[in-house]
């Protein structure tokens, strides 16, 4: 099953980017734990491309949503704003406490724990940043 939703970029429209992954995970049928996983994982996902990709102007994001009949959720952001792979920074060190820490890469490195993957790439102007996360079905 495929589907794909594309929506302006911005913190108002998580909402209906959630619905839509919501509507496309019941489909599959995958378990509430991991609908959560995905969902919350996507959220960071959005409010960056919202927050980061365009500002101080506005754009689109493309979310792609696959699932296999293997179950097998393959879920892609795309969008044409400033080239960022947040995959490239190192994952911050949970050792130091929060004052010693600098600001960032909570978010993304809890996308990586809980997903089985995530990836990046940039292509034809575009950031595309794909999530992956095995069913169990």
């Amino acid at each position: 099953m495929k589907a794909t939703l594309e929506i302006t970029a911005q913190k108002e429209n998580l909402e209906a980017a959630l619905g839509f992954l919501e509507e496309q995970l019941e489909s599959a049928g995958c378990s509430m734990k991991q609908q959560m996983q995905i969902q919350v994982a996507a959220e960071e996902l959005f409010i960056n491309v919202a927050s980061y990709a365009y500002a101080p102007d506005k754009g689109s994001v493309t979310i792609d949503f696959s699932c296999d009949e293997s179950g097998l959720v393959s879920i892609t952001f795309i969008d044409t704003g400033v080239p960022y792979d947040p995959t490239a920074k190192p994952d911050p060190d949970l050792m130091l406490s929060a004052a010693e820490r600098p600001i960032g890469g909570l978010g993304i490195l809890m996308v990586k724990k809980t997903m089985d993957s995530v990836f990046y790439k940039r292509e034809n102007g575009c950031n595309v940043l794909t999530i992956t996360k095995q069913l169990d079905l």
